[in-house]
């Protein structure tokens, strides 16, 4: 199913929480909704499934608008974050339980909870209490009971947030493999930048009721859209200088840029900016990340950051106090009007 969100207000408690948000979702689509606790996000998953009110606004299912409608009815279903799976029963009575709302015969249930344990990896579950199983396993549970409702959108509300990272990276791979098996739109809630842009087809990146931006993982990362954006996807780097006759210069390094002229910041990921012997900037500071190290450099522009892997720093034989040249990807960069 397709979902659109069109001018989204919400207020509770006399509080208006989200500020006129618009998202649009295509039908089998995996949209994250990212962002730092108290953004938002959570309030317009709610908003979608019917759980809260909207103070203005439109929310359409195949172009079809379900504000008002029960949420029973809009061909979703949500996994809330602290499961709410009930303890004293049955893996099967848990999963079955929508199904059993809805009158499907016991013979019918019996065979589709058994076909969903399968799918998320639970075969033979079916007489064990909720009580009685792991964490992980209950997330598998959650996940099949939602299933079982045959939604058309499915909606994750931080679902792995109580597992540990291997678990977590466990269910991330599952959640995306029942959702390309089963085209299903879903939505997940994160504040996980990795899962993220590991799973998503597009994220929403939001903060203070807003989205600061609708993109893919790619360009999202790459092509931020502010500087707050940039930055939260971690380190970046920023060269100032100028665009003239099409042509980005600064005492770093030169590029083309398809820009108007005027004063630009060039922003550089740190895995963009590559270290050669023989220069004459300073290593200030070097951090072993296992695989990959972090180089702070001392330059005329002030200090820069690069990433690169640990073995190529061990080769370049670069140690603190050294110096080193610098080379700037500049296809790879991102670029800020300076004002003024």
């Amino acid at each position: 199913m397709s979902l659109t969100i069109e001018n989204l207000k919400v207020v509770l408690q006399k509080k208006e929480i989200l500020h006129g948000i618009s998202l649009d979702m295509k039908e089998g689509e995996f949209i994250s909704l990212l962002g730092p606790s108290g953004c938002g996000k959570t309030t317009l998953l709610k908003s979608a499934a019917g759980l809260l009110e909207i103070r203005e606004g439109d929310i359409r299912v195949r172009d079809t608008s379900v504000v008002g409608m029960p949420p029973e009815k809009r061909g979703m279903v949500i996994v809330f974050q602290d499961l709410r799976l009930f303890p004293h029963m049955t893996v099967e009575r848990n999963i079955g339980f929508p199904m059993e709302i809805q009158k499907v015969p016991k013979d019918v249930r019996k065979e589709r909870v058994k076909r969903l344990l399968e799918e998320v990896q639970l075969s033979g579950f079916e007489n064990r209490r909720v009580k009685e199983i792991s964490g992980g396993q209950k997330q598998r549970v959650a996940l099949a009971r939602a299933l079982a409702a045959d939604p058309g959108i499915l909606l994750l509300d931080e679902p792995f947030s109580g597992l540990d990272e291997h678990l977590r990276q466990e269910m991330g791979s599952l959640v995306k493999k029942l959702h390309r098996e089963r085209n299903i739109t879903t939505i997940l809630v994160t504040h996980e930048k990795r899962e993220a842009l590991q799973m998503s087809d597009r994220i929403a990146l939001m903060s203070g009721g807003g989205i600061l931006q609708y993109d893919t993982p790619k360009n999202i990362f790459r092509n931020p859209a502010s500087k707050e954006v940039a930055e939260y996807f971690g380190k970046a780097n920023y060269v100032k200088g100028k665009v003239k006759n099409h042509r980005f210069c600064s005492r770093l390094f030169e590029a083309e840029a398809d820009l108007e002229d005027g004063n630009y910041e060039a922003m550089i990921r740190p895995l963009s900016v590559r270290l050669e012997n023989g220069g004459a900037d300073t290593v200030l500071n070097i951090t072993f990340m296992g695989e990959m190290a972090e180089v702070e450099m001392g330059t005329s522009e002030g200090i820069m950051f690069s990433h690169m892997p640990s073995r190529t720093l061990e080769e370049l034989e670069l140690e603190r106090g050294g110096q080193a040249r610098i080379i700037i990807e500049e296809k790879e960069a991102a670029w800020f009007r300076i004002e003024g």
